[in-house]
C-alpha cells in the first residue's frame, strides 16, 4: 500500500467516565428488557455510529419495549409512528398547514422530528411512504416546498417489522434497507428467561410504562453527541481497512449471492466496529471488532441466490463462509 498509517497496536484504554455510562444504559434497559442483551449492544452500536436500527421478530418478543426503554434510559425525546397501508408521506415528515387567520401556510413538523423515531411495522406502508424516511435517515434532514428542515440531533430510526405475516406488507425497497446499519433479530427467549418476563408482569410491570420497571435517565443528548465524536476517533490501521474490502469484495465473488456487499456496506461495517471498539474499550478496530459486527451489518444487504435459498442457505451462513475464507491480518 502507498502511504500506509502509522503502525499502532490497538490497546485497551483507560476507565472513561462516559463507556461507564453506556455500561449503565445496558443495565437499565435490562430492567424492562430480559434476554435480548445481542439486540441491546446493537442500538447502542447503532447510536454510537450515528445509524439507524432494523428490528425483526415476532409478535410479543419486546421490539417496541427495547426502543422505548433505550430512549428512556438516554432521557432522549422518542416519537411513535404506526404504519400502515393508508399512511401518507406528510404524515411522516409534516406538511404546510392553512393558517385561517395570518392566510399563510406554516410547516406543522411531523412525528420525525424527534431524537428517537420508533417505525413500528415499517413494512406494512406502501413503498411511497416508505420513501419518505430517505431523506430524513440519509441527509437528518427534511425537505417541504423546497426548504430544508434539520432534524434534531442526536437521531435515530429504529424501524420493527414482522418476519411472519405476509398479507398487507410490501417488501422495503433496497434503498432504505442499506440506510439501516445494522438489522438485529429478537427471538422467542428460552423458558428460564420467559417466566422471568412473566415473573415482571406479575410484580406489576406495566409495558406501556417503563418507568414502571424503574429505568432511569443515565445519558442525555449532550452526553451522545460526546460519545458519537469519541467513536469517530476510533482509529483503524490500513490492514485492517483492507480486511473489510477483501470480506466485501468476497461476498461479490460468492457463487450462492446474487447481490453482494456495496462499498456503502464496507463503510457502514466500519461504522460500526469503531463503536463496539470504542465500547468494549479500545482506541483502535481489530478484526475481532470486524467480525463482530459482520453479520447484524450485512445480513440484510446480502441478497441469496434463488437456488441456495430453495436449499435454505440464508445470509448469515453465507456470511460465516466468507469470513472462514478471508485471510485475517495480524
Amino acid at each position: 500500500m502507498t502511504d500506509p498509517s502509522p503502525a499502532h497496536t490497538p490497546t485497551a484504554t483507560a476507565p472513561d467516565p462516559l463507556r461507564e455510562a453506556f455500561g449503565r444504559l445496558r443495565a437499565e434497559v435490562g430492567k424492562a428488557v430480559v434476554g435480548q442483551e445481542g439486540a441491546v449492544s446493537g442500538m447502542i452500536v447503532g447510536i454510537l455510529a450515528q445509524g439507524h436500527v432494523l428490528l425483526e421478530g415476532v409478535p410479543g418478543v419486546a421490539k417496541t419495549l427495547l426502543v422505548r426503554s433505550v430512549a428512556a434510559a438516554m432521557s432522549l425525546d422518542t416519537k411513535r409512528i404506526q404504519f400502515t397501508p393508508d399512511l401518507m408521506p406528510g404524515d411522516v415528515t409534516g406538511s404546510l398547514v392553512f393558517d385561517a387567520s395570518t392566510g399563510t401556510f406554516p410547516f406543522r413538523e411531523g412525528p420525525v422530528f424527534t431524537n428517537v423515531l420508533l417505525a413500528d411495522e415499517v413494512n406494512r406502508t406502501p413503498p411511497k411512504t416508505q420513501s419518505a424516511l430517505l431523506e430524513a435517515m440519509e441527509e437528518r434532514q427534511v425537505s417541504v416546498d423546497g426548504a430544508a428542515r434539520p432534524l434534531p440531533e442526536p437521531f435515530l430510526v429504529a424501524a420493527t417489522m414482522n418476519p411472519i405475516e405476509f398479507e398487507g406488507t410490501y417488501t422495503l425497497p433496497e434503498a432504505q434497507l442499506d440506510r439501516f446499519l445494522v438489522k438485529l433479530t429478537l427471538d422467542v427467549p428460552p423458558r428460564d428467561v420467559e417466566w422471568q418476563v412473566l415473573r415482571r408482569h406479575a410484580d406489576g410491570f406495566v409495558p406501556r410504562d417503563v418507568r414502571s420497571a424503574g429505568i432511569r435517565p443515565v445519558l442525555g443528548a449532550d452526553e451522545v453527541l460526546a460519545a458519537q465524536r469519541a467513536v469517530r476517533a476510533v482509529r483503524a490501521r490500513d490492514d485492517v481497512l483492507a480486511y473489510v474490502v477483501d470480506l466485501a469484495r468476497a461476498t461479490r465473488q460468492a457463487p450462492s449471492v446474487r447481490v453482494g456487499v456495496s462499498p456503502r456496506g464496507a463503510t457502514a461495517l466500519l461504522a460500526a466496529a469503531k463503536a463496539w471498539a470504542w465500547l468494549t474499550g479500545y482506541d483502535a478496530v481489530t478484526p475481532d471488532h470486524v467480525q463482530a459486527m459482520l453479520v447484524p451489518v450485512w445480513r440484510h444487504r446480502l441478497r441469496v441466490a434463488a437456488d441456495a435459498e430453495l436449499e435454505g442457505v440464508g445470509a448469515e451462513v453465507l456470511l460465516q463462509q466468507v469470513v472462514e475464507q478471508v485471510r485475517v491480518p495480524f
